[in-house]
């Protein structure tokens, strides 16, 4: 798991470098590309059916934090693998193929480690009320609430079908920062590497971090370099701060 951890620290600068070819950062040179929505449940669907096989026959009797866990982490997949994929407004878009097979590669190993441990770790009847868990729970649901809406609200710019147009989104969270949509994952990831208080777990949260952070600040140097009237005193993930 150190190992596993330190990889996301290391892999960080490379991403601040490079950003990853999908979305509005798609170029050329990276090889054939499949369907965007296609690419989007492959990649989710690894997470949310490996998670819950590797818990749900796990050796260890389920606590009610146990079953938690297990519904925050399926909560989210299920709404990445079967609904999210289906209402982008991307018809006709790719995604590189190389982009996909990576997301696989990493999602096989996040959710065989969370779900092994969550699945063969028990946690004692009395963990729903230790602070942890309690401050945990409440840090995940308002990452994934700022990240729900903030997706929403990017679904809803594209409304008229119009999925070659990029337009500056507003009102919000969006007033504060470019891309609350990844602020809010990393917040939810945070959350629940708290409330587990596992290896695995904060792993997740790390990787999370670094993938996404750079994400967020290519993302806003694309739209300023993209709009110029782009609100100056909006910052990219950390409102007033980064």
């Amino acid at each position: 798991m150190i190992g596993w951890t330190a990889l996301a620290v290391l892999l960080a600068p490379a991403q601040l470098a490079v950003s990853a070819p999908y979305g509005r950062h798609r170029r050329g040179g990276w090889g054939p590309g499949i369907s965007n929505r296609l690419a989007w449940f492959a990649m989710e669907s690894v997470s949310l059916v490996l998670f819950a096989a590797l818990f749900l026959n796990g050796s260890a009797p389920k606590s009610p934090a146990s079953w938690i866990f297990f519904a925050a982490w399926t909560a989210h997949y299920a709404n990445r693998a079967l609904i999210y994929p289906w209402r982008l407004k991307t018809r006709g878009r790719t995604m590189p193929l190389a982009v996909a097979a990576c997301a696989v590669a990493f999602n096989l190993v996040n959710a065989g480690l969370n779900g092994f441990y969550l699945g063969n770790v028990a946690y004692p009847a009395s963990w729903i009320a230790d602070w942890r868990f309690i401050c945990g729970l409440t840090i995940f649901l308002a990452g994934a609430a700022l990240n729900i809406w903030a997706d929403n609200r990017l679904i809803a710019l594209r409304a008229d079908g119009d999925a070659a147009r990029y337009r500056i989104p507003r009102g919000g969270a969006f007033e504060r920062v470019s891309c609350p949509n990844h602020l809010g994952e990393i917040v939810e990831w945070s959350g629940f590497a708290l409330m587990c208080w596992n290896g695995p777990a904060l792993a997740f949260a790390v990787w999370t971090a670094a993938n996404l952070g750079p994400r967020a600040l290519a993302h806003h140097r694309w739209y300023k370099a993209r709009f110029a009237d782009y609100p100056a005193r909006r910052k990219a993930l950390v409102p007033l701060v980064l």
